[in-house]
């Protein structure tokens, strides 16, 4: 149906005795009905504002609840997770041409050359009763590898940031299509009457590398209904723009003016049918709430002092990773379906060792709080961790290479992800790469196989979540075979 063609037969003196009746009808219906249910100031209504779709979920949900840690310019997997000792005896030596295969390389490298291998520089030891080896950058989040299961064959199509992104956040590489978290939110709903079912966190960073663009294709609702979009919380200032009234506007009097908006958009809805207004409705009625909500959510006075102090020095000042980490843990326990947290500053194409150090001081502590935070609260076992980059980095340095300093450039054959809680196996590995950490050696784990598993883990199965669009059945995880990892499914 097309509804300005709709609104076009409308014109018609046929069309209009046939039809005015009913849909007058309906639209004094919809208007009473958005009175009762909707016009509350301070009352949530009846059922949920963010309901799950008939017949969800399809599986017994281990996860309530995501939170995606994306580091975005992607992380070296050699420097955090993928311990290759042996390369120590490859300093400066090139990579083996039968390792490399002729593999695509970027622009940046593939003039170089020479291909020098760069070992960490990091030491790495074994941590849990699982004896994981964990660089010693992540110190605290080494603490929680019996509850992490790591993947380290995660690959991707894209060899570049942009693509890569849209990729690993929309199973994409073009844009257009519905993120991860508005797959979740329009699948499953929300628990939350207060607060936007999925909620995205920009926090600053440290690094000194070059920081790329975050687009809001990453959570945007695409070709679903506009209301399933990520909800982005600024990182300075007032965390909604708008969140308070104007100067001399009570809130009595915004609550008339959304009365009165939501009778006319009532209106519009009867004569187009449009779904679209509706969205628009709800929208209205998520941001009056969300004046009341927002400023109870950021309102850390409550948090015990211990609490505080576990995720670090800087939990109290907006804008960064800390607070953000805190912020999730806090819209999960008011019902939130996914949190995103976007950390930039991860693309390390030279003076990898001192950005990354600085990346990590940014993110260790307050990840290895938000794991324990989340546990001792009984909440670990409902929230999906995720953590990861769009890709990895390359065992080659990029540019110069010296024995306290080296670069990498981007690796989409082989990197790291891990998740922990929602139902996953705590101290599991999962996949092995070769001796180089260039190419896969055994158990492959293909970006939408991530996505398959995070869906099966909130109940979900990957191939029956669909949406008409372009004349396809779209899916999050795409027309191709993906499944969910059932090795780290507990």
């Amino acid at each position: 149906m097309n509804p300005l063609h709709e609104h076009d037969l409308l014109l018609s003196r046929r069309q209009f005795f046939g039809h005015s009746g009913l849909r007058l009808g309906g639209l004094g219906l919809t208007y009473v009905m958005g009175r009762a249910g909707l016009s509350q100031a301070h009352a949530a209504p009846s059922g949920l504002v963010h309901p799950p779709m008939p017949g969800l979920p399809h599986l017994p949900a281990k996860a309530k609840a995501v939170i995606y840690l994306h580091m975005n310019g992607g992380p070296s997997q050699l420097d955090t997770w993928d311990y290759k000792p042996q390369l120590a005896d490859w300093f400066d030596k090139d990579i083996p041409p039968s390792v490399q295969g002729g593999q695509r390389l970027t622009g940046m490298t593939s003039k170089q050359a020479r291909f020098p291998v760069a070992p960490s520089l990091f030491k790495f030891s074994q941590h849990g009763q699982c004896g994981r080896w964990v660089s010693e950058l992540l110190p605290h989040t080494a603490k929680h590898v019996d509850d992490i299961a790591l993947i380290k064959t995660v690959h991707t199509n894209a060899i570049n940031h942009d693509p890569a992104c849209t990729f690993v956040m929309t199973g994409r590489e073009v844009p257009g299509f519905a993120s991860l978290g508005s797959w979740l939110s329009y699948g499953l709903g929300s628990e939350s009457n207060d607060l936007p079912a999925f909620v995205v966190l920009t926090p600053n960073w440290s690094s000194k590398a070059a920081a790329q663009a975050l687009f809001t294709r990453m959570w945007n609702s695409g070709f679903l209904p506009g209301r399933f979009s990520g909800v982005a919380l600024r990182a300075s200032g007032d965390p909604v723009l708008y969140l308070k009234d104007p100067e001399g506007v009570s809130s009595t009097q915004r609550r008339s003016q959304l009365d009165a908006l939501s009778a006319m958009n009532a209106h519009r809805f009867a004569q187009l049918g449009d779904p679209e207004i509706q969205n628009r409705i709800s929208q209205y009625e998520m941001a009056f709430r969300m004046q009341t909500s927002v400023p109870e959510l950021t309102d850390l006075t409550g948090e015990s002092k211990s609490t505080l102090e576990s995720y670090g020095p800087e939990v109290l000042k907006p804008g960064t990773f800390a607070a953000s980490a805190i912020m999730a843990r806090r819209l999960v326990e008011r019902g939130v379906r996914v949190v995103q947290i976007l950390h930039r500053g991860w693309d390390q194409h030279g003076n990898l060792p001192g950005d990354i150090r600085l990346q990590c001081q940014d993110t260790d502590q307050p990840i290895g709080a938000l794991l324990a935070d989340l546990k001792q609260r009984g909440l670990l076992e409902s929230t999906l961790v995720v953590w990861g980059g769009e890709f990895g980095r390359t065992v080659y340095s990029q540019g110069t290479l010296t024995k306290t300093n080296y670069g990498r450039d981007h690796h989409p054959r082989n990197f790291c992800m891990w998740m922990a809680g929602g139902g996953v196996k705590g101290g599991v590995d999962y996949g092995e790469s070769d001796d180089f950490s260039y190419n896969i050696a055994e158990n492959p784990a293909h970006l939408n196989d991530i996505n398959a598993t995070i869906l099966h883990q909130c109940g979900i199965d990957h191939e029956r979540l669909s949406f008409k669009f372009q004349g396809l059945d779209a899916r999050l995880t795409g027309v191709e075979h993906q499944h969910p990892i059932k090795e780290i499914i507990g």
